[in-house]
């Protein structure tokens, strides 16, 4: 059974229901014979990631890129994970305040260097979200993990 991990950093109310969105679409019955695991940015480690076929991934844009709690599992897990999971899928939400283009810049550049294979486009939001905007992250949930079972 392929396994989705999602790792994220969800310090306030609209990181939260974008997550709870992700996580939805991900674990929607419709979508059989995907194991879920979720991880705190902080929390997550390599032995996850190896573990992991698939990875969602969650952060506020702060001060103009990632949080330092989505940094710091980058840093973690790159070199130990670099070539055992070249070219797994992966998904990921962005939430910021007014912009979330160096959060995606960042985001982009070091899924790259791992030789990630993004499967759906980004969810990126600022200010509140909306339904439409709580909607896209179920979708992107949904897509990441079906598409670890085909």
């Amino acid at each position: 059974m392929p396994t989705l991990l999602i790792v994220h950093h969800t310090p306030s109310p609209h990181c939260q229901a974008m997550f709870e969105a992700v996580l939805a679409g991900a674990t929607t019955p419709e979508i059989e014979d995907v194991r879920v695991v979720r991880r705190a940015a902080l929390s997550a480690t390599v032995s996850d990631v190896l573990a992991a076929d698939g990875y969602l991934l969650g952060t506020p844009a702060n001060l103009g890129y990632m949080s330092g709690a989505l940094k710091h599992f980058f840093d973690q897990v790159y070199y130990p994970c670099l070539d055992e999971t070249r070219g797994r899928h992966f998904g990921y939400y962005v939430h910021g305040g007014n912009d979330v283009t160096g959060a995606v810049r960042g985001i982009e550049s070091i899924t790259t260097g791992l030789g990630w294979r993004r499967a759906a486009d980004p969810v990126t939001l600022t200010g509140e979200p909306d339904k439409k905007g709580i909607e896209a992250c179920w979708e992107l949930g949904a897509t990441v993990a079906a598409g670890l079972t085909a």
